[in-house]
């Protein structure tokens, strides 16, 4: 069989050894069909060729032909040869079935992003209204709500009348959790230090695992000083860091002295309490039997410092105001933020203690005791001040395991809190009740654990907060509009592109309303975040490798330099440009502007604007020019 014949102009010879010119007739000289030859569309073969000479057929064999096709024009100018098995049915090309696909894909993800962003404005607008209501409520106040009287002596009295008005007081254990906090440890040890209340009702318990021995020898001293001032403070050490903060709260729970206290109050090692935080927060516990946990607000020293401070001061608002105000004031129920709070004992130990199978130990307890009956109250009066982070790299540390934490304890606790059935509340164990409350308190009470609380723990605490929060994010804002402007016949409603976003924006502007002007660079700043947030939730659901990675927050002691003479064991080395550099970040803004520049010249949905904005922030947060430190500072 001839190969195929690509015909050219008659005065052309083709170079090919089988290939003839072609050379056009005028429609008389075709052969009639009794030639016994039949001839293919655009061919005129020369008799004497032997490349077109074939073999006769059989008798009786068919012709390839039925009839004499006419030829084209002479002066037609290229032709194609069909081959004998006749042509092949007409099917869509590859790259349009490839787009097709695409295309569906992309508006199915666009559906899916418009339904999780509706659960998330509807969990925002239930969460808002039930903290404006909280808040405009005066009858629900928690001084209103749960029974308080101040300790004998009050608030600014005398706690040291004698040992008669001493004895009225319960045990307290405050418990200093600490790992190479060489800027900030005399600070919390100071305040805790300082607390006002019977000293000898009261324990101070610095749990340190710092693996640098001067720092250790450091902090030992400090204790040492503050017990010759005759100060009831222990030093506690451990051959490891095993369970990280858990293990070691968990640890310093062990101790007998520990195990006598009624309450316990723990703070990190950056924060500080005012003298008056016990005489505040214990008459709750004291006075209300069913209140397991006080949670109490945190108050940023060194807010004002850069902009990303700022930026994190308004998010930790919201929560506080809003998530906080609206779970204790509905649900009486939270997740403990691992600090400025103060636990019953008897409810730890009742829930099963402080656990490390996840990094947000403190959330893990809380949810457990929940389970178990027992109620939460927060009291955003009181507050605690604190350090936020000032460092990017610190920043996407603590981020990364708050939101992985929460998702991995998600995933193993989902069946747990399903199957929960009912509590058991009792006895209590509580020494230091009036007898009015005892009187009202039976011996055990028995707490069925509702559907609604359930739902509240499964849905709206974990599943739209910590799963769908951080994915939708994300993947709406920072892949699906972006991408959408490169895929024709792809749109999004303008309720999802706009009004969602908006309406999320103003119920956080509501609650903080003295950062109006910063609005615009939080949203970008928590959409760079998002990126991290995601990977961070992710790695918490399919609990890989670095679900469990514990990174202390990095603390610069903005709030002791001032105040305290807190010494450095070594100069601050100046920052290297190439450790600043996050390629997340810088690959994830060439994609934005890759998408940003083809909706400019080719795309009609003009979202460039939008996603032009999105790249700049990547930019700059992928070079590092945002914190305190930045390139080569």
């Amino acid at each position: 069989m001839a190969p195929t014949t690509v015909v050219g102009s008659s005065s052309q010879l083709s170079p090919h050894p089988n290939v003839l010119p072609l050379v056009p007739l005028p429609l008389a000289a075709s052969p009639p069909p009794s030639a016994g030859r039949s001839y293919h569309h655009g061919t005129t073969p020369t008799p004497t060729h032997p490349a077109l000479s074939k073999p006769n057929r059989k008798k009786g064999a068919r012709s390839q032909s039925c009839c004499t096709r006419a030829h084209p024009p002479p002066h037609s100018s290229l032709r194609s040869v069909r081959s004998k098995q006749g042509t092949q049915p007409a099917r869509a090309p590859m790259p349009a079935l490839a787009a097709a696909a695409a295309a569906w894909a992309l508006r199915a993800a666009v559906w899916a992003c418009l339904a999780a962003s509706a659960m998330l404005v509807a969990e925002a607008a239930y969460m808002g209204l039930a903290s404006l209501v909280a808040a405009a409520a005066l009858w629900r106040r928690p001084g209103r709500r749960y029974r308080w009287e101040p300790m004998p002596g009050g608030v600014g009295g005398d706690v040291e009348a004698g040992p008669a008005a001493a004895a009225e007081f319960p045990m307290v254990l405050v418990q200093i959790p600490m790992y190479n906090e060489r800027e900030v440890y005399k600070l919390s040890i100071s305040a805790a230090c300082a607390l006002t209340w019977p000293p000898d009702r009261i324990i101070i318990q610095v749990l340190d695992d710092s693996t640098d021995p001067i720092i250790k020898e450091l902090v030992e001293l400090e204790c040492l000083d503050w017990a010759s001032k005759k100060i009831n403070i222990k030093y506690e050490v451990r051959n490891n860091r095993k369970g990280y903060k858990a293990g070691a709260l968990k640890k310093g729970m062990e101790h007998i002295y520990a195990q006598q206290c009624d309450f316990v109050a723990i703070f990190d090692a950056d924060f500080q309490p005012e003298s008056d935080f016990l005489l505040k927060t214990i008459p709750f516990l004291v006075h209300n039997p069913k209140i397991a946990l006080i949670q109490t607000r945190w108050e940023f020293v060194n807010y004002d410092v850069c902009l990303m401070t700022r930026i994190q001061k308004m998010s930790l608002d919201y929560h506080f105001k809003v998530e906080q105000e609206s779970g204790s004031f509905v649900h009486s129920f939270f997740g403990f933020n691992g600090t400025a709070g103060v636990w019953r004992v008897s409810a730890i130990n009742q829930s099963g203690g402080w656990k490390d199978r996840t990094t947000v130990e403190d959330m893990d307890l809380a949810v457990r005791a929940s389970l178990k009956g027992w109620e939460f109250l927060y009291v955003g009066d009181i507050r605690v001040k604190s350090e936020l982070p000032s460092t990017f790299q610190a920043y996407r540390h603590q981020q990364h395991r708050w939101t992985c934490g929460a998702a991995n304890l998600f995933r193993k606790m989902t069946w747990e809190i399903i199957t929960n059935k009912v509590c058991l509340l009792g006895p209590h164990s509580i020494r230091h009740c009036d007898e009015f409350v005892m009187l009202q308190l039976p011996s055990g009470i028995m707490q069925e654990v509702s559907i609604w609380k359930k739902h509240h723990l499964l849905y709206s605490f974990f599943f739209v907060r910590r799963v769908i929060a951080p994915l939708v994010t994300f993947l709406f804002y920072c892949v699906v509009i972006p991408l959408s402007a490169m895929v024709p016949g792809v749109s999004i409603p303008a309720w999802g592109l706009f009004y969602i976003p908006t309406a999320i924006t103003c119920m956080n502007a509501i609650r903080n309303p003295g950062s109006l002007h910063l609005m615009p660079f939080w949203i970008l700043f928590e959409n760079v975040m998002s990126m991290h947030r995601m990977r961070a939730a992710l790695s918490g659901l399919l609990e890989t490798a670095r679900a469990n990675d514990w990174v202390v927050t990095e603390k610069v002691g903005d709030l002791a330099k001032d105040d305290l003479d807190v010494p450095l064991l070594e100069p601050v080395k100046p920052t290297e440009c190439v450790e600043r550099i996050y390629i997340p970040e810088i690959l994830l803004a060439l994609y934005l502007l890759i998408c940003a520049s083809y909706d400019l010249v080719l795309g009609s949905h003009k979202y460039y604007l939008y996603i032009y904005l999105q790249a700049f922030a990547f930019i700059v947060m992928g070079f590092g020019f945002v914190g305190t430190r930045t390139p080569c500072s």
